[in-house]
Parts: structure tokens; sequence; C-alpha cells
């Protein structure tokens, strides 16, 4: 045989490899890519976090050391040791102040000496300021540390859980990963370094220090070892998946050839009559040798029964394909309206409609129809009593008229009934093939109307805290994306308020976690009164809610962030034993774009958590403005 000219079995074989293997193949090298990409993203995600986390306390470090500085500066025994130029005197007392404030200082006097307490050299956060004589004359300058490099790299750590680097002028102050500290790291955030045996992937900011000189912090989060025992079982899938099409193409391939020769037989059998009608018959494959034979049939014969054989074939396999794509179809309506046409079309029904539920306490309506199902009002509806009554297809006949009806049932959900789909006719009962057409094609549409319930719950419970109802953390996230670029683009203020239920732990310990929930749903519920049609507010997590305020202010942000916060204080809650009522408070974080120190969802965040901080720590149940 040419090699130009394979047989039908050998083009099966290649079509088979062309559109199934290859696509497999090419599928698992991309999946494979993109595990290693989800990890490498998951990663980044965390330690974006952790930046954020580090730049708060590396914020707060330096509000303590100012509050430090000013109480050293202000020290009289200083002044006067710095007044008399007594060297000994102002070292002595500047040690003292030290160990009482617990910080690292150092104080130029001009015209005197330079005196450092021990660890100002690795100092970081620091507050400088100059210092002058009761006439107002510069006398030098005073820097002021609480915490050291070492201590600030110790504590991150711990707190966020990832390895840290502190650099001053592209020297190494601190390290938590020993062999880290002679490591050379790029500055680009995501990349990947390899510190000993072990490989972590970097992000990094900058923080200025007095003296012109600049702070870097490095955190490093460790890459974990590649999953083997998940790429174990994705490649035995994978290779699973390959041999089920194998089995499958030979079981095809098989079962096609044996049809050929059926019709071969088929065909020689009718060549022995006196029809003379000619076809096209190159070549030496079956399908040649079919046509050959084909060719000794009349032409009226050939004409007739081929072109019938060509319109069933037809409507028999585009009634096939419309079934299977009911089942990735997702407008419930839309599916059954096909499903009511096709099916009057392909049993030979005069009319046919669908009935279904709007909700689960509705009673069935009709929302699908074609032909005329008032003529047939009587049978149709006596044909769905019996499927609403036996859970399963029916078949009435009345009065001449015969009507068929069929439930569409969940596939997981035992006997619930999706919606009904009923035919009918008034010339002739229905046959068993359509019987059997007519249910093929209502179990496709009850798996399109189940996965469209499924596509819909699944929708509200990705974006949806199941507790409060609000928008949960990862839809926030999404929200505050598009609205920050939104603003930024349109050069509009954006408001973001944060608020936290204050000693909700105590609530919880107090009284339990049912009425933690029940105070948490209250919460969300005034949110939800008091925000306009355009916020979004959010659980952020735990007790901690947020609110994006499009189109707002600063001034905006903190009143609503009050009037929020005034109507949580009103709140009189039934304790669940039924003992009295329940009060709480919240604390709120306002910011807005304009008043973050990045103009970026990050920095907005971070504004508002730090106002959120400065409340809680200022006396809780307020509402405190970013800086």
């Amino acid at each position: 045989m040419p090699l130009l000219q394979p047989s039908f079995r050998g083009r099966l074989r290649l079509f088979f490899a062309v559109i199934v293997i290859v696509p497999i193949i090419a599928v698992g090298v991309v999946l494979f890519q993109l595990l290693g990409a989800t990890d490498n993203f998951r990663l980044d995600s965390g330690l974006g976090k952790a930046q954020v986390g580090a730049r708060n306390t590396y914020t707060e470090d330096r509000r303590e050391a100012m509050a430090a500085m000013n109480r050293i500066r202000g020290d009289v025994q200083l002044a006067q040791a710095i007044e008399e130029r007594d060297k000994p005197a102002v070292q002595r007392r500047l040690a003292a102040l030290a160990r009482a404030n617990g910080a690292q200082v150092t104080l130029t006097v001009d015209d005197l000496d330079t005196f450092r307490t021990p660890g100002a050299a690795a100092a970081v956060a620091s507050a400088s300021a100059e210092l002058q004589d009761a006439g107002g004359a510069p006398l030098g300058r005073m820097t002021v540390s609480t915490t050291t490099a070492n201590e600030y790299a110790t504590a991150v750590a711990r707190q966020l859980d990832v390895g840290v680097r502190v650099e001053r002028d592209d020297g190494v102050l601190a390290s938590t990963i020993a062999r880290a500290a002679n490591t050379e790291i790029p500055n680009e955030s995501g990349a990947e370094v390899e510190v000993g045996p072990t490989a972590y992937r970097t992000t990094s900011f900058t923080a200025p220090e007095p003296n012109d000189s600049t702070v870097r912090v490095r955190l490093l989060g460790e890459v974990p070892p590649p999953d083997r025992s998940a790429t174990a079982i994705f490649v035995g899938v994978l290779i699973g998946f390959l041999g089920l099409a194998l089995v499958f193409a030979v079981i095809v391939s098989r079962t096609l050839s044996s049809e050929v020769q059926r019709l071969l037989y088929a065909a020689q059998r009718l060549g022995h009559g006196d029809f003379s009608v000619q076809v096209p018959a190159e070549g030496n494959d079956e399908f040649a040798a079919l046509g050959r034979e084909f060719n000794k049939m009349a032409a009226e014969l050939e004409r007739r029964l081929e072109e019938l054989r060509r319109e069933r074939s037809r409507l028999q396999d585009a009634i096939r394909r419309v079934g299977e794509s009911f089942a990735r179809g997702l407008d419930r309506v839309g599916v059954l309206e096909i499903v009511v046409q096709t099916a009057v079309d392909g049993v030979g029904g005069d009319c046919g409609r669908a009935t279904m539920r709007r909700r689960a306490d509705a009673p069935m309506e009709e929302v699908a129809n074609t032909g005329d199902p008032g003529l047939y009002h009587r049978v149709l509806h006596a044909a769905e009593a019996a499927v609403m009554d036996a859970g399963e297809a029916a078949e009435i006949s009345l009065g001449g008229t015969s009507a068929l009806a069929a439930p569409l049932s969940a596939t997981e959900g035992g006997d619930r009934v999706l919606a009904i789909v009923s035919v009918a006719r008034g010339d002739r009962n229905f046959s068993h093939a359509e019987r059997e057409l007519f249910s093929y094609l209502t179990s496709q549409a009850a798996v399109s109307v189940e996965n469209v319930d499924l596509h819909e719950t699944v929708q509200r419970q990705a974006v949806t805290d199941e507790l409060t109802g609000l928008f949960n953390h990862r839809r926030f996230q999404e929200v505050m994306d598009a609205e920050v670029e939104r603003a930024r683009r349109y050069d509009q203020e954006m408001g973001l308020i944060m608020l936290d239920i204050d000693n909700f732990k105590r609530v919880n310990d107090t009284y339990g976690h049912m009425q933690g929930d029940e105070v948490l749903r209250a919460v969300a519920r005034v949110l939800r009164k008091e925000a306009r049609e355009i916020d979004e507010p959010a659980r952020y997590g735990g007790e901690e809610m947020a609110v994006a305020l499009p189109q707002t202010d600063l001034d905006g942000a903190y009143n609503f962030a009050e009037r929020v916060r005034k109507r949580i204080e009103e709140l009189e809650l039934p304790l669940l034993d039924g003992e009295g009522v329940l009060t709480v408070t919240a604390s709120f974080g306002a910011a807005s774009l304009a008043s973050s120190p990045q103009l970026d969802k990050e920095g907005l965040v971070a504004a508002a958590d730090a106002a959120l901080y400065r409340a809680k720590r200022s006396g809780k149940n307020r509402t405190v403005k970013a800086e």
C-alpha cells in the first residue's frame, strides 16, 4: 500500500496521536511549569505581607526612638554638664539616661567631643535632632535609637517567620541567617539566591537614617523543596489518561473498521441488482472499495436512500452534540429553551415546555416552551404530575393525545427535582427509540442545570465570608487593586477604614465563641447598613474588618468611620443564655491615598493599619486618621 494512502485504521491512529496524545503532553508540560510558578507566587505574596509588617515595626521603633530622644534631650543634668563642658559628667549622665530609656545614643557637642553609648554603632530606626543653648545657638546634634540592628532583625524574624538581614551603606549590620551575612543579594524583589545548600526568595526596602545614611532591610523566605509526591501523582494521572485514551482509540478504530466491513458487505449484496449508477471510486482503501460496490446501485434507490441516511445521521449527530453541550452551559433558562426545542424536533412532537422552581419554596412555573402547549394542557399537566409523584419519566395518553415528561434531577441531591421537561403530540404514541432519545436529552440537561447551580454557589462562596456575609480577604484584595488603579487613572481620591473590635478575645473567653460570632455578624450588619452602594465592606481577618471607600478623601473616611463607630457603640446584643445584653466597641483607622506614604494599595493599607494601631494604643473606641 502506498505511503501516501494509509488505511482507514492507520488514519484513525494518526488522528488520535494528533488530537489526543500531543495536546495531553503539551498540557502536562505547561502544568509542570505552572506548579513551580504557583509556589513562587505564594512565597512572594507571603514576603510582600512580611515586608508590610517589617515596615510597620521599623516605623514604630522610630516613634519610640523619637519619644526617648525628647526625654533625654530635656534632661536638666545633661544640659548643665554640656554647658559646663564637663566631659566625664556628660558621658556619665548620657550613659545613665540611655540605660533608663533602653536606648543607644550618639551625642556630638560642638567644640567638645562626640559621645556614644554602647550599641550606638549598630543602632537603627534612629531619631535625630539639633541641640541649642538657651540663647538658640547651635550646640551639636543628638541621635537616639531604641533598637539595634540585631534586635530589630531578631524581632521581625520571630514575628513574621522570615530570614532578615539589615545593612547600612552596603555594610551588613545583622543577619538572622548566619551564612547570608556574606552572601551577595540583588536588590530586586522576587530574586532567588543560594545561601549554602538552601535557596531563598528575597525582597527588601530602604529607610533613611540620620547623617545621610540609608538602612536596607532584606527579607528572605526559604524556597521549599519540590513536592515529589505530588509530581509523582501528577505523572501517574497523566500516564493514566494516556492509557485510557489509547484504549479508547483502539476500541473506536476496531469498531469503525468493523462498521466499514459491514457496509461493504451490504453494498456487495445490493450490487447483484440491476442498478447502474456510478460514483467516484479512486484509491485502494476500504472507502474506495465501498464506492466501487455502490456504483452497481440504481440511481433512484441511491439518490433517495443516501439522502435519507445522510439527513438522519446529521440530525442524530446534531442532537447528540447539543445534548453533550448541555453539560457545559451556565444559562439555566437558555439550556431549558434549547432542550425543549431539541426534544420536540427529535421525537417529532407538536409542542413542548419546561417548568422549574425559581426558589426552593416556590411552585413550578413555565420558563420555556415551543409550539402551542395550551392545546395539550391536560395531557401535559397529567404527565408532569406523574413525574412529580414518581420522581421518574412518565408517558400519559388522554383523548387521543400523548405526552412524555421527564424530571431533571440532581445527580448528588437524592430525589431533588430541578425542573421538568415535557413534550406532546396528537397523532400517535411515542416509540421506544423516541423515549430513549428523550431520556438522553433530559439527562444531559439535568447535568447542565445542576452545573449552573454549582457554579453560582461556588462563585458566591469564593468571594464571601461565610460567617458575616461580607466580602472575604481575597475579594477585598481584588477590589483594592481595582479601585486604587481606577483612582490613580482618573486622579480621584480613595479612602480606606480598618476596624478592630475591642476586647474581642475577652468576649470569646467570657461568653463563648458562638456569642463572639453574633458580635461579628452584628458589626457586619452595621457596616452593610452604613456603606454606600459603591463601598466595599469586607472581613479582613479575625475580628478585623475593612471598608474600601471609592471617591472618598481622608475627612470623608474619618466621618464614615465615626458614624459606624457610634452605631456599634449603640448596639445591645442579647446574650445567648438570655441573661442580659452585651455591648461592644471598636477602634478605627482611617486613611486615603493622599495620606499614605506611597500612592499604592500597600501604602494605603499600611497607613490605615498604622492609624488603627494608634487608636488601639490611645485608649480604644475611637477613630484615628493616618498621619
